[in-house]
């Protein structure tokens, strides 16, 4: 059914409406309509303190968000949370202190308002912070952990912002810190953030967030010039990271009893192309490599030619200790043995 869109004469809105339009605004939660509620990154606003056992927070502002209700934009002048309550004679405690918005229609309060909230929690062996009602619509600000009589009591009470959530615009780059946050899954494929944990940038790739640089797994398929070659009982694996499009590669293949070394040079496939055009860069890059096999190492090379295909050629010394060199392959430059491996390193430009 057809709803009035912003901001057009004549038309009247009710107050769910301009909430509802008002998540256009803020980041997406994943949810159809959804938003992430928070302060704004760097706000210095809504900051909790202690003076004595009193709990004050500052003038600040903030989103909240209902389901089904929108966004809620709210602001305070600089208020009192409540006061702390004694503390136990034994465990340490966790409150939580929270903006609140009052909505007589979603929690039947009669209230229409935003203020701060000091939840009290429960002391225990291992305490944990309370989590508000249901209806209520709030957005986290500070934890309170409160010790034992013993160990200082309220005199000792100690503040953590660790729970306090922000927000930014569509397509922003949200600060994230928490245990929660790093590890929720991100909501659309390019969607990017700063991990303060890791102090760097990541994008979401579509099922895991990664970082310019960051090593990933990658199992070459093994071949060879002649065919038949196959890895059997052997293993094959490497590790790899792209840069702009810097690649380094490394890796490491172990023969087993039952892998097949073809007929002719071997090849391992790489996990991206390179160029192909123009000259300029399309020409061969070549890494290390060690092949060690019966106590003895044959050094050279890997070779990695644009017009492999995305194939790179092993090369080898003809004998541990000549100067001439050959293509590696199941006679050459030593007869293929069990337990022989090969191991490489190389940087080149990626297509």
């Amino acid at each position: 059914m057809p709803t009035d869109p912003l901001w057009l004469p004549t038309l009247s809105y009710d107050e769910t409406e301009l909430r509802k339009m008002d998540s256009a605004l803020v980041m997406a939660d994943g949810t159809a309509m959804g938003s992430r509620p928070g302060v704004r990154p760097g706000d210095a606003g809504l900051t909790v303190t202690l003076s004595g056992t009193t709990v004050n927070v500052s003038t600040g502002t903030a989103v909240l968000y209902r389901s089904g209700q929108g966004v809620y934009r709210a602001q305070i002048p600089a208020s009192t949370a409540g006061t702390l309550a004694a503390a136990d004679g034994t465990y340490t405690r966790i409150d939580l202190v929270y903006l609140r918005v009052w909505d007589t229609a979603v929690d039947s309060s009669s209230l229409r308002k935003a203020d701060p909230v000091l939840l009290t929690g429960t002391p225990g062996a291992a305490p944990a912070a309370p989590t508000p009602g249901a209806t209520e619509i709030y957005v986290p600000l500070a934890t309170i952990t409160v010790p034992p009589t013993g160990s200082g009591g309220t005199g000792s009470a100690t503040v953590s912002t660790a729970v306090r959530q922000v927000t930014v615009a569509p397509g922003g780059i949200l600060p994230v810190s928490s245990t929660a946050d790093i590890a929720a899954a991100g909501t659309y494929t390019g969607q990017a953030r700063y991990n303060t944990v890791r102090a760097m940038p990541e994008y979401w790739n579509g099922t895991a967030w990664v970082a310019q640089g960051d090593w990933s797994s990658y199992t070459p398929t093994f071949t060879s010039l002649g065919g038949g070659a196959s890895i059997g009982n052997g293993t094959i694996y490497s590790r790899w990271y792209r840069l702009g499009n810097s690649v380094v590669w490394q890796g490491q293949m172990t023969i087993g009893s039952t892998t097949n070394g073809g007929s002719g040079l071997w090849f391992i496939s790489m996990p991206t192309l390179q160029p192909t055009t123009p000259a300029s860069v399309a020409f061969t890059r070549t890494g290390t490599l060690n092949y060690i096999s019966g106590g003895n190492n044959y050094v050279g090379l890997i070779s990695c030619n644009p017009s492999d295909g995305g194939k790179a050629t092993l090369i080898a010394k003809s004998s541990f200790s000549s100067t001439s060199f050959d293509n590696v392959g199941a006679s050459t430059p030593t007869t293929m043995v069990t337990g022989a491996q090969i191991i490489w390193a190389v940087e080149y430009e990626a297509a």
